[in-house]
């Protein structure tokens, strides 16, 4: 069907604007860009119990901000999503996916919790991942307390969010059987720092994420480049991938990252994993995030909050 014409109007505004906030050179440039593009892809949302801002220990004895979005629902106790948001470890913050959390917590009817991780290149390689495990063990420890149930926790992200929450998933395999998750929710999740893959070729210029800024926020992140095959860097490289929690995970059509998803996918069936994958026709990366302008983000969350209410069901 080629690219859609939803997301070829966005290409076409930003283009105008000068180019897509994912492909500023100054990191801080993009940042302010990227906060002030979320404004236009706000859809509508509804109403929740609350949203409550909370500060935790972080990996390093830091200052870590949640966001824990608690639904209107019958249940006296609910599942809870950790979710990490995108923006190449580099960009992105609680504020530029709010609303994300917001129809997630709402269309699953199961807690929602953001964590604000540090960001590179402050904060290199692994200090945003340590930060995401922090906040992981921190819920499996309090869920009670908020509401949840820490037999039922998944792990959701967009993007860099995605690498995260597929890394906090095969770092809790093996570090701390206590946390058992149902589920890991990848949306166009980057999981192969050195993948040379078709999608890359095909989608790396033109369609807001370039292969160009791909390498920009890698060289942020990870600036060692032994770390990129860091299996904690790059989960597609974990030395196994058994007994991993059951996996969602959605790609766009075009988009430099898709291939490294269905790979990804690939590999957690081959693993024994259960596992559900849908490329989005049409789509570009980002997507999910922009409902108001792009009618398929809406549907790809709709997408994420039924397999957590699949997974979190019983």
């Amino acid at each position: 069907m080629g690219l859609d014409p939803q997301c070829s109007a966005i290409i076409e505004a930003a283009a105008a604007a000068g180019g897509s906030p994912l492909q500023a050179s100054d990191h801080r440039v993009a940042r302010q860009a990227y906060e002030a593009s979320t404004a236009a892809y706000i859809h509508a949302t509804d109403d929740l119990h609350s949203v409550e801002d909370r500060s935790i220990a972080g990996a390093d004895g830091n200052e870590l901000a949640i966001r824990i979005y608690t639904p209107v629902s019958a249940a006296s106790v609910m599942g809870v999503a950790i979710f990490f948001h995108g923006g190449g470890w580099v960009i992105g913050s609680l504020e530029s996916h709010d609303h994300v959390c917001r129809h997630l917590a709402h269309g699953a009817g199961c807690i929602v919790v953001a964590v604000d991780y540090r960001l590179a290149p402050e904060h290199k390689f692994p200090a945003g991942l340590n930060d995401c495990l922090a906040a992981a063990r921190w819920v499996a420890e309090n869920a009670a307390a908020i509401g949840g149930d820490p037999a039922r926790l998944a792990v959701v992200g967009d993007s860099a969010g995605g690498n995260l929450a597929a890394s906090t998933a095969l770092i809790l395999r093996d570090e701390d059987k206590r946390i058992q998750l149902r589920l890991q929710a990848l949306i166009y999740p980057a999981v192969d720092f050195t993948a040379d893959t078709a999608s890359k070729d095909d989608n790396g210029e033109g369609y807001l994420l370039t292969r160009q800024a791909t390498e920009h926020f890698a060289e942020l992140y990870l600036p060692d480049r032994a770390t990129r095959s860091d299996p904690r860097a790059s989960p597609q490289l974990a030395r196994h991938h058994t007994d991993l929690p059951r996996a969602w995970i959605q790609t766009a059509e075009f988009d430099p990252l898709r291939d490294e998803g269905r790979i990804y996918a690939e590999t957690l069936a081959k693993a024994g994993v259960a596992v559900e994958y849908k490329c989005y026709a049409g789509m570009v990366h980002g997507f999910a995030r922009m409902g108001a302008k792009i009618d398929q983000g809406v549907v790809a969350l709709d997408h994420v909050a039924g397999a957590l209410r699949s997974a979190f069901a019983g």
